[in-house]
């Protein structure tokens, strides 16, 4: 039998965006988890602790530049993939983003979703 494919945590807050890229992964073998800001995502991370993250930047409530700031300041968060998926040029992304580790940045209008399920197992193939 085969492995189980990697969870993917989507931390979005478009409801379309969400289920497009849930619809797209689940469709690729990946088991997908869903939070629809940084908050609720933070604690969905913290339970599910996925392989990786797919992260907005703007979201209400938490914006996820500030979720994953709090999630790196933890051991396992520190460790965990993650790629930014945002429709923020990386000129506009807040500063701090640059400390944080992210494995890639990705601006929703410039990458179709085939493209952003192929970086996706890239870097994925990557940990492994």
């Amino acid at each position: 039998m085969l492995a189980p494919k990697a969870l993917i945590a989507i931390v979005e807050d478009e409801p379309s965006i969400v289920s497009m890229y849930q619809f797209k992964l689940e469709h690729e073998g990946f088991r997908v988890c869903v939070a629809h800001n940084g908050e609720v995502g933070l604690a969905l991370v913290q339970k599910q602790q996925p392989d990786l993250i797919l992260l907005d930047l703007r979201m209400p409530v938490m914006s996820g530049d500030v979720m994953l700031e709090r999630l790196r300041a933890s051991d396992w968060g520190s460790k965990i993939k993650v790629i930014v998926l945002t429709n923020i040029s990386k000129d506009e992304a807040p500063p701090r983003l640059r400390f944080l580790n992210v494995d890639r940045y990705i601006v929703k209008a410039h990458h179709t979703p085939k493209q952003v399920i192929e970086i996706v197992n890239e870097v994925l193939d990557k940990k492994l």
